[in-house]
């Protein structure tokens, strides 16, 4: 086991024993932490600077955390969100999640359950292979530049299609299934019961397929009825 990676987080909470139990418990930990008690000061300090994570609780003021979530996707800010919430409802995790969340954790909760998901978090974009560019068919994705090109025309994706494609790439040739999709894309360790992989796909695969119609190729990802996804090598 190697050393746990430091990290730099910004805590959006706007219960202040809260914010101050989370914040102390991640700097015990070797973090740096900064902390926000509005919405507002976490769009601000959240599209400034750089985090490896962020923890944005649902419910906060001036500008809720779901606004905020959207509003730094909208942005192509992929940085890692773990959204909290007091409601524990299904819908209202999917409902996160659909909007950009990577990981929900519903209060109360477990300090240890919170920095375990935010490890996970931010080991999740590192990769664990140096390669750069990714190829699959006429499809190429450069890792550092964050682009997609078909047949040398670029495609414009959001940073979680981006995140389907890049899966689909490196499994090139192999099906990758439902409940893969749904853990390593949105790291979502059960069956949320809505079709957000089948919505994610449809819209990637509309943007891969636009101009490259009748004789242009046609689809590069092929759904495997009952199995799953696949891309060709």
């Amino acid at each position: 086991m190697g050393e746990a990676k430091v990290l730099k987080v910004l805590v959006a909470e706007d219960d202040a024993d809260t914010r101050a139990y989370v914040e102390r418990g991640l700097r015990e930990l070797g973090h740096v932490v900064t902390g926000a008690a509005d919405g507002r000061d976490a769009l601000f300090l959240a599209t400034g600077e750089s985090f490896d994570a962020i923890v944005l609780d649902r419910m906060l003021p001036v500008v809720d955390g779901m606004t905020v979530l959207k509003s730094l996707r909208a942005a192509g800010i992929a940085t890692p969100v773990l959204m909290l919430t007091a409601l524990a409802r299904v819908e209202d995790r999917v409902e996160g999640l659909e909007a950009g969340a990577d990981d929900y954790l519903v209060k109360p909760f477990a300090f240890t359950e919170l920095t375990a998901r935010l490890n996970a978090l931010a080991r999740r974009p590192v990769g664990v292979s140096a390669e750069t560019t990714l190829r699959a068919g006429p499809v190429e994705m450069n890792l550092l530049k964050r682009e997609v090109r078909r047949a040398g025309q670029r495609i414009d994706l959001q940073p979680r299609e981006f995140a389907l494609l890049e899966e689909l790439m490196r499994n090139a040739g192999r099906i990758v299934t439902r409940t893969m999709l749904l853990e390593r894309v949105w790291d979502f360790h059960f069956d949320p019961k809505t079709n957000i992989v089948e919505t994610h796909v449809s819209r990637l695969r509309s943007k891969l397929n636009a101009g490259f119609g009748a004789g242009g190729g046609g689809d590069v990802i092929h759904t495997v009825r009952g199995a799953g996804y696949m891309i060709d090598g």
